[in-house]
């Protein structure tokens, strides 16, 4: 149907945006604002500026970005149908036209009367998620598309739409001469027109007439129609010389093939939707393809796997941390961490460069590590690290899993390249994504629609996010051949961030035990708010879905660490000692078992069990920290299910014996020793050259190198010297935990505005119905100001607030506040008194009392 043989509007039919959303219900009103938060900052005065807004080209632009491909599809299919499109014409340039074959229905569909029924019911869906959205309004046979967003996706002279569309015959023809549009209508078969209008509707005419326009294509030579083939898919547009070739001259001659500047031709929409049989896409996407199981696993299985490598979690940040204890690495001048540190990290951890970025950046996330801001700024745990620690272990997952779960930072930019061409380093800026805690919290429940125990194939899961968020930007490429080339070239891109950002979070929550051997753990249901068994198709269906609160995730928190704590294994107060000199845990120790033990001993290896090896410098460094030999044997008595082995005993008491024989002081330094013989020893050994000693008395050596040094140097020949104060007593040396002063965690950085909840939408639509009361209300006319606010006098503003409480009836005032920002309200006057006005504020839906100065004018309301 022409836009000509429209039917005539009805009256209810509305005008506009503003008249469409005027008809809403609050559910409505709310659910736009919630799928659009945008447009509540600030929050509209009226219905009528809240349609203004909305189709604002950037509010639109991020609206769209936001749709799935179908209704993506379905608003570029409005964008080239008439306007204003019925539903019957809107479905064929969906569907195609009937009894030619109908649409290729990708992902979803099926074939046959089973795929009609699947476009017609997800069209049904799309329009509703646009109409909820305010991009298009009007009824079913009147679809209207918001205008910014039909200027955004309709095809223009320049460029073709995302449907590879080009303009239509009128629009390619604008510029055309009335002798050359003649000369086009006779090599057409079509008679003679009067004027060029009449010649591009009858032109127009011809290539949507089905029947007429098959009849002359058959008149084509095949080569003709081998380029029309490679265009009508788009690009639409070619180059041809000054002198085409016969078959591409046939085409310019009908009117197939019309120019838009000199060496460049387009095929004209109307053209190529008969090519098309009517279709605006070539593959239909009308249901998002379903993610497939990988492999399935018992859920206990999962569960165990999940808890095992969620322990390996908690025991990877703690010893991130005790590594960092005394004080991390420097923080670099542009902030962050350095390359070296960063390897030194991954070395003490024993994991690559990218899981120790990984590690690092949830703990501070978490607020568990932070800067200390001093001079010589370094990285030190926060005395938040230290109330963490306190907690149970399955609570000390739940702060780190929902740190993660609602984290901006991205780890896995790291070592990556920003605008500027700078690596991005761990801990460093510009590695907040807005959309890395929306795609962690999608991928995870994508995982939930799969049955209990199953993993999913990370291939459907990145083709299900693509369909519920398409890469922006994606077109079609053209081809070239028999003189045509098409006016786009292809190219490969790298992944988008969106499935790089997928991928990530499948191996992070692997990482941090909310999966396990890939598939979704109880707990990890629990963290979404799901519970388990809840596995459907239908699960998740929504691509924006419905994001927890704070207040929710921290309960989801709980809960999922309610279910973990049984999973994990209970920490074990003894040890088990070997002849070999070493110790097995067979679990995890206490904590003051397993930091004493950590100092008597060096962890040699980790797993299912840890295994200490004791060590004539682990010995000495307990001897260091104050403990004495008897301190030692009694822990170890104590801790170990087995006797202590006489190898260990004896070990222990000959590093105690040797221990302070020799003492060292600050001369610059000094060696005191009451064996004369020893002394001598040390300064014939050639390694002690470089300590530069000499003997200032029998008992006594002095030494050009700082106390540490030399320390350390004695040591390093096999020595076992303490060091002591300057009154003659043997210094401890305990380690001295180095805290930064308290800090925050960082908080998520959003490159839009918040999502509203349902509290600020209710408060916003009620403020905006009442504005639009204020804007739309009927007033009672005046001689100077006809249907407008009038401005009063102090005078006539009094007797007109003092007449409204006398009549108990609302009145129309113009109001500016301390600010200076202008408004006008619906006011109910209670009270005036003391140049003021209490009334019940219709705008506000509160009473208010207001400063009859700051009113500017006041009207009443019609009698209606």
């Amino acid at each position: 149907m022409s836009t000509d043989e429209q039917p005539q509007r009805p009256a209810d039919t509305p005008r506009s945006l503003a008249e469409a959303l005027r008809s809403r219900d609050d559910a409505s009103l709310g659910a736009l604002l919630r799928a659009r938060p945008d447009l509540l900052t600030p929050v509209p005065n009226d219905l009528t500026q809240l349609a203004t807004r909305a189709a604002t080209r950037a509010s639109v632009v991020r609206a769209l970005e936001r749709l799935d491909r179908f209704s993506q599809q379905v608003a570029e299919a409005l964008a080239v149908a008439p306007e204003p499109a019925t539903y019957k014409e809107l479905h064929a340039l969906v569907a195609g036209d009937e009894g030619d074959g109908g649409s290729e229905v990708g992902t979803g569909g099926a074939g046959g009367a089973g795929s009609s029924a699947v476009v017609d019911a997800a069209l049904g869906r799309a329009l509703a998620t646009l109409r909820e959205q305010a991009l298009i309004w009007g009824a079913d046979d009147r679809l209207r598309l918001v205008r910014t967003a039909r200027e955004l996706l309709a095809p223009a002279p320049q460029y073709p739409s995302p449907t590879g569309l080009g303009p239509t015959v009128a629009e390619a023809t604008a510029g055309m001469s009335p002798n050359r549009m003649q000369d086009i209508v006779a090599a057409a078969g079509l008679p003679s027109t009067h004027d060029a209008v009449s010649a591009v509707r009858s032109l127009t005419e011809l290539f949507t007439d089905r029947t007429r326009m098959s009849a002359l294509l058959d008149e084509a030579p095949a080569e003709s129609v081998e380029v029309l083939s490679r265009l009508v898919w788009g690009p639409p547009y070619g180059q041809v010389t000054a002198d085409p070739a016969r078959h591409l001259r046939w085409l310019l001659d009908r009117g197939l093939l019309l120019p838009t500047s000199p060496g460049t031709v387009v095929l004209s929409r109307e053209a190529a939707l008969h090519l098309r049989a009517g279709r605006a896409h070539r593959v239909l996407e009308p249901m998002p393809p379903a993610v497939e199981a990988l492999r399935e696993h018992r859920p206990q299985a999962v569960d165990a796997a999940a808890a095992s490598q969620a322990y390996m979690a908690l025991d990877t940040v703690e010893e991130l941390l005790k590594d960092w204890d005394e004080g991390g690495p420097t923080v670099l001048r542009a902030g962050g961490l350095s390359v070296r540190d960063l390897k030194r990290t991954a070395v003490a951890l024993d994991v690559p460069e990218p899981v120790a970025a990984f590690w690092v950046e949830l703990a501070y996330a978490a607020g568990l590590v932070a800067s200390d801001g001093d001079a010589e700024e370094r990285y030190a745990a926060t005395p938040a690290y230290d109330d963490w620690q306190e907690l149970p272990a399955a609570q000390r997952w739940s702060v780190l899993a929902t740190a993660w779960l609602t984290a901006t930072r991205t780890s896995g930019l790291i070592g990556g390249r920003d605008g500027k061409d700078r690596t991005l380093s761990a801990l460093g800026p510009h590695l907040d994504r807005s959309s890395a805690p929306e795609i962690r919290h999608r991928v995870l429940t994508l995982l939930t629609t799969l049955p209990d125990g199953a993993s999913p194939t990370p291939g459907s899961v990145l083709a299900r996010l693509r369909w519920e968020r398409p890469p922006r930007g994606s077109a079609g490429g053209g081809a070239s051949a028999g003189g045509v080339s098409s006016g786009l070239s292809s190219g490969g891109a790298p992944m988008e961030l969106r499935a790089r950002i997928a991928q990530w979070t499948l191996n992070e929550a692997e990482l941090l035990g909310i999966t396990g051997r890939g598939a979704l753990s109880a707990h990890g249901r629990a963290l979404l708010g799901s519970e388990s068994g809840e596995g459907s198709a239908e699960a998740g269906a929504e691509a924006g879905g419905v994001h927890p609160s704070p207040a929710e995730l921290a309960a989801y928190g709980a809960r999922a660490a309610r279910l973990l704590a049984p999973q994990l294994p209970e920490p074990l107060d003894h040890v088990l000692l070997q002849a070999d000199l070493t110790a097995v845990a067979p679990g995890p120790l206490d904590r003051p078992l397993a930091e004493t033990l950590s100092v008597l001993a060096d962890v040699e290896s980790k797993g299912g069990a840890t295994v200490y090896r004791f060590t004539p410098g682990s010995v000495r460094r307990a001897l260091d920290a104050g403990k004495s030999a008897s301190d030692l044997h009694a822990f170890l008595a104590a801790h170990s299910r087995t006797p202590v082995p006489q190898p260990l005993a004896y070990l222990i008491d000959d590093v105690a014996r040797k221990h302070g024989h020799l003492r060292i002081g600050a001369a610059s330094a000094y060696v005191r020793c009451d064996d004369e013989a020893l002394l001598n020893e040390i300064l014939v050994d050639k390694r002690s050259q470089g300590l530069r000693l000499r003997r200032l008395a029998p008992t006594v050596l002095a030494a050009q190198a700082d106390p540490g040094a030399l320390l350390e140097g004695l040591r390093g020949m096999g020595f076992a010297p303490a060091a002591e104060s300057a009154e003659g007593d043997v210094l401890i040396t305990r380690a001295h935990a180095h805290r930064s002063p308290p800090r925050t965690p960082p908080e998520p950085v959003h490159d839009g505005p918040p999502l509203a909840d349902s509290t600020l939408t209710g408060a916003a639509v009620r403020a905006i119905r009442a504005g639009d009361l204020a804007s739309t209300a009927p007033r009672k006319a005046t001689p100077e100001a006809g249907d407008a606010l009038p401005r009063t006098t102090a005078a006539e503003t009094l007797a007109t607030m003092q007449a409204a409480v006398l009549t108990n009836e609302a009145v129309w005032i113009g109001y500016v506040n301390a600010e200076g920002s202008a408004s006008q309200r619906v006011i109910a006057p209670i009270r005036v008194e003391g140049g003021f006005v209490t009334a019940y504020d219709h705008t506000a839906d509160e009473v208010r009392t207001y400063p009859l100065h700051r009113v500017t004018g006041v009207a009443e309301l019609a009698d209606d």
